[in-house]
């Protein structure tokens, strides 16, 4: 029986999706082929015949060899401004004929294989706000920022370009201030925040109900439905790190062992701790990002002090918690209210 899950190096990311937008992008600044697939066993004629899939690592390769070739800084604002909704299928379809920017967030989480392959796209909603937050599903290493950069681009760009208005998105960084700050500025805008140990999109809600011009309810449900006819087929919606972390996020109070999830998932515990090693994460890693996400959820959305998140998240106590979001992110979680005030 094969698993309810793709790993790094399973093959089922469509080259004539969002690879060749890359690599329409890189030809034409005039970057050689082969320098661009260099490590991807590919070459241009392979991916010119459909049909044809890339594994997430292969596609990370791609990304690398681009930064590489191009050395630009705009390489991922200008990828992001094409990628989203795409011609990608039905679920391209159903994101254009969207009502709303609610039903098109749900419809991004929901088809994230197609839309999203290389990060995690969640959605948390407050009284106030709508989060929009990323997660790397295979192990992207030095490739995260770029993919950061390029999908909260994709997702600003969309809402623009379908609601027919600039909203006022605020974006959060999970790494530190680029030298570049000026793209940053020339395509999202100056609410940018960096340092957050978060990658995250933060939208009043208002702005999630009003109507969008080319919505069309016949035309997105239908789609949808076909999505999901294609999803049974393949058998597998989610990456390996993606299941595990949904398990994590669905249990804060009390999380399995290491044993008990992997019995869950059908693997002996040395084998989901090799098939973790290879995604380059592990199962303590993905419990403290877990914790760390909604942590950072209480903090920012609903302002909750240290004593009531320790309880939201089962920590014997406050003390605990304190040390736990400084091992986390190297800071207390003062200064991150301190952040947010200011």
């Amino acid at each position: 029986m094969s698993p309810a899950w793709y790993e790094r190096d399973e093959r089922f990311i469509p080259a004539r999706h969002q690879p060749a937008l890359l690599m329409d992008l890189a030809l034409s600044r005039e970057v050689d082929s082969h320098a661009l697939l260099r490590g991807t066993r590919l070459f241009l004629e392979d991916v010119l015949k459909a049909p044809l899939d890339l594994s997430p690592e292969q596609f990370l390769r791609l990304i690398a060899n681009a930064q590489d070739c191009l050395d630009a800084p705009d390489t991922a604002f200008l990828l992001g401004q094409q990628l989203l909704p795409g011609h990608y299928g039905p679920a391209s379809q159903a994101l254009e004929h969207a009502a709303n920017l609610g039903q098109a967030l749900d419809i991004l989480v929901g088809e994230r294989q197609v839309l999203s392959p290389l990060l995690v796209p969640r959605l948390k909603l407050d009284g106030e706000h709508a989060y929009l937050y990323w997660l790397d599903p295979w192990g992207s290493g030095e490739a995260r920022r770029f993919l950061v950069e390029m999908s909260q681009c994709a997702v600003q760009s969309m809402s623009r370009w379908l609601s027919g208005e600039r909203l006022p998105w605020r974006f959060l960084f999970s790494h530190e201030r680029p030298e570049h700050l000026e793209q940053y500025q020339a395509h999202l805008g100056m609410a940018l925040h960096f340092g957050c140990r978060i990658d995250v999109m933060v939208l009043p809600r208002e702005h999630l109900l009003r109507p969008w011009p080319r919505a069309s309810a016949t035309v997105c449900q239908a789609a949808l439905a076909e999505g999901r006819r294609e999803r049974t087929l393949a058998g597998r919606e989610h990456g390996l790190l993606d299941r595990v972390e949904e398990l994590c996020a669905a249990r804060l109070r009390a999380m399995p062992d290491l044993d008990s999830l992997a019995a869950e998932l059908a693997l002996s515990p040395a084998t989901l701790k090799r098939k973790l090693k290879k995604h380059g994460s592990s199962y303590q890693a993905l419990q403290d990002g877990a914790r760390l996400h909604a942590a950072l959820y209480l903090v920012w959305a609903r302002g909750y002090d240290n004593e009531a998140v320790a309880e939201r998240l089962a920590f014997h106590d406050a003390p605990n918690f304190r040390r736990a979001f400084r091992r986390w992110t190297g800071l207390v979680p003062s200064v991150l209210r301190g952040w947010l005030e200011a």
